[in-house]
């Protein structure tokens, strides 16, 4: 088996001229343009009439969707927010509480000491 890179090469060039000359013939055809203009045409008619009856039936389409999905997200988003401020909210009440119950025993310890003192004076 002899193998001639050049005869490869030459094939493949042949080839890829050959398509050339297709692509031409068919872009140069009127029929050949005329088809494909119809083709896209009625691509966009069905993809209109699609959404048309989509609506009619009250059926969502893709694009509602999205919009949904982005709405939920942005709902999700805020509602970690708030939750986080609530979270904050209640480490602060419960901080604050800890500190009155604080002062109140201090403030009822002094009390009491000073009482007791007055009472053995006497």
């Amino acid at each position: 088996m002899n193998e001639d890179p050049e005869s490869g090469e030459g094939i493949r060039a042949r080839g890829e001229e050959a398509l050339s000359d297709l692509a031409q013939a068919l872009l140069d055809n009127p029929i050949f343009g005329q088809a494909v203009t119809t083709a896209i045409g009625a691509g966009e008619r069905a993809a209109h009439a699609q959404r048309s009856a989509m609506g009619a039936l009250n059926i969502p389409a893709a694009s509602d969707f999205e919009r949904l999905e982005q709405r939920m997200r942005s709902l999700s988003a805020r509602l970690e927010a708030v939750e986080d401020q609530l979270d904050d909210t209640l480490d602060e009440l419960a901080a604050l509480r800890r500190s009155v119950e604080t002062e109140t025993a201090k403030t009822a310890d002094h009390a009491g000491a000073g009482g007791a003192r007055g009472l053995s004076e006497h």
